[in-house]
């Protein structure tokens, strides 16, 4: 599951920013630079991403990563498993907030100031 979500974070960057570094998308994605390389290779190799020049650099060593349409199909399956988690996630804290509040004899969350 960890794996699904860097693949989907990455892949996210990648479609909004295809000429984003490894550093910046490491740093967005929070993972170290060698994991991003490790990411992207896995990905290039799945044919979910190409690598591209970038053409507007000056140094030719810069790539732009660019989404196939097997890597545009894949994102969109792992958006929606990532969004089904994060609902249920949601859900069953939301449900956790109402124990607790009511074990608190606080039936108005709004009101609770979380302190450490």
């Amino acid at each position: 599951m960890l794996q699904e979500d860097t693949h989907f974070r990455v892949l996210r960057f990648l479609q909004e920013n295809p000429e984003i570094s490894q550093r910046e998308l490491a740093e967005a994605v929070g993972v170290s630079v060698g994991g991003i390389h490790y990411v992207l290779n896995a990905l290039i190799d799945r044919g979910l991403v190409k690598l591209g020049n970038f053409t507007a650099a000056q140094d030719k060593r810069r790539y732009a990563y660019v989404l196939t349409p097997k890597g545009i199909a894949r994102k969109v399956a792992l958006t929606r498993a990532f969004l089904v988690r994060k609902l249920e996630e949601y859900e069953a804290l939301r449900k956790e907030i109402e124990v607790l509040s009511s074990e608190l004899g606080n039936g108005d969350t709004t009101s609770i100031l979380i302190e450490p």
